[in-house]
């Protein structure tokens, strides 16, 4: 159907709609490749309708980027446990999840992305840092460490589709990282 003859649609509905297309075209195509133009007739609106509610096209991947990692709450982790927890629940996002994938694929190859990507890890990830880590102070340094590990898998296994990587179970992943996540957060600093 064309832009022009599609039904009306309330603002929120609209935007909802304009935010689904903008998450596809972005997760299919990356950022630099994904139009305005695309996500629009993707939406089946006009693209001055794009423009109206996200100002630009920077604008419209910040709010289609938007992510709740489900990170419980700071303290709300046993903290002799968090490496096997946060490991196996961010396996299971990646596998669920198209926005945080696309998210990473974009942040790898663009700087909105990327920053994107900064912020949704240290707001959401340095809060469960500190409710665990000796010092709360050293939380962001920790956060960062087990971000290397978490992106580092996602970008190896599911991006890159480095092998054996792929073909490891949800378990032996756990096993392999999990320690390794478990000392950035609670051990004593080196």
């Amino acid at each position: 159907m064309p832009a022009s003859s599609a039904p009306r649609r309330s603002a929120a509905t609209t935007k909802a709609v304009i935010l689904e297309a903008a998450r596809e075209r972005f997760a299919a195509d990356g950022y630099e490749r994904a139009t305005i133009r695309a996500i629009a007739r993707d939406a089946r609106i006009d693209p001055s309708m794009v423009m109206r509610y996200y100002g630009s096209k920077d604008g419209l991947f910040a709010a289609a980027s938007t992510i709740d990692l489900r990170l419980p709450g700071r303290g709300a982790l046993p903290a002799d446990h968090i490496g096997a927890i946060l490991v196996g629940h961010f396996l299971d996002r990646w596998e669920r999840d198209d926005v945080l994938m696309a998210l990473l694929r974009v942040g790898v190859t663009n700087e909105a992305g990327a920053e994107r990507m900064r912020a949704v890890f240290a707001e959401q990830m340095g809060p469960v840092a500190a409710g665990v880590c000796p010092d709360p102070a050293d939380a962001p340094r920790r956060a960062a460490l087990v971000a290397s590990q978490i992106l580092g898998m996602a970008l190896t296994r599911y991006v890159l589709r480095i092998e054996p990587a792929v073909a490891m179970s949800h378990d032996e992943i756990v096993d392999w990282l999990a320690p390794t996540v478990q000392r950035y957060l609670t051990s004593e600093h080196p």
